[in-house]
């Protein structure tokens, strides 16, 4: 394991309604009401923004946090935990300040791998609002991508259905400003070695915890633990499922063919 890095890097906005309205209208529901930012959906808020010139042949930023470890590496994003302490307040300004936890290296089956974890904190009003670390893995072009044989999907409920398609697709990287073209290029897709477009990961984990926000089940105050198990791949209908031990103790995303791509809990702080 290395050192974390020294580097902070801090951002600073007024948090603003229009990205809680556009998320909104992407998942074709009411904007909430209240005033305040839903769990989770501080994604679309104190985003990076780096100019055209500062990407990657990939479309990732080739400076800042976290930069991509050598020529060649391909990135994959394998989930996190979000703490949310209290929810954003609509035309407040807030801080987010970020940096490197930790880096490991190790050896794998088809090459090098390097994890990094990036830490996120997010205040507004002197307080702690959100605390979250995202979980990067890097690896060597080629080898198999992680999967599952096609099964079922279960007989649980509640449950959201999500078209994914690559409106839906365009849509959620611009309101994320997410350039990786693994989302949007399928020629660049098929050099990353997917066979279709990459349904992405925090759109994913944001529908779980929609599962919950509209069941009733809360996150504010929990930790909610999110992990990726296989990549979504092209077009289709994205089935968002209670955990086998109830909505309480998590959720699960499922392709249409039934294979299990992410999973997440919600322990208490």
């Amino acid at each position: 394991m290395t050192a974390p890095q020294a580097t902070r890097i801090v951002h600073e906005e007024v948090i603003a309604a229009e990205p809680v309205q556009a998320l909104a209208g992407l998942l074709d529901v009411d904007a909430p009401g209240g005033g305040e930012v839903p769990e989770l959906w501080h994604w679309v808020h104190l985003l990076d923004r780096p100019a055209t010139g500062d990407l990657g042949a990939d479309g990732h930023p080739t400076t800042g946090i976290p930069a991509p470890p050598g020529t060649g590496m391909r990135r994959m994003f394998a989930g996190g935990r979000v703490e949310t302490h209290r929810r954003l307040r609509i035309g407040e300004p807030a801080t987010r300040t970020t940096w490197i936890a930790t880096e490991v290296e190790k050896q794998g089956r088809t090459g090098p791998l390097r994890f990094v974890t990036v830490h996120h904190e997010i205040r507004q009003g002197d307080q702690v609002a959100t605390v979250e670390e995202q979980d990067i893995v890097y690896r060597a072009p080629g080898g198999p991508l992680p999967g599952q044989p096609p099964v079922g999907l279960p007989d649980r409920d509640p449950r959201l259905t999500l078209e994914v398609d690559e409106r839906l697709l365009f849509r959620f990287s611009a309101l994320t400003y997410n350039a990786h073209r693994i989302h949007y290029d399928r020629d660049w897709c098929r050099h990353e070695g997917y066979d279709d477009l990459v349904v992405h990961g925090p759109l994913q984990a944001l529908m779980m915890g929609e599962l919950a926000r509209r069941n009733g089940v809360p996150l504010l105050g929990h930790r909610f633990v999110y992990r990726l198990i296989a990549p979504m791949l092209g077009p289709q209908t994205m089935h968002t499922l209670p955990s086998p031990d109830g909505l309480a103790a998590g959720a699960e995303v499922r392709a249409a063919d039934g294979r299990v791509t992410a999973v997440s809990f919600w322990p208490a702080i």
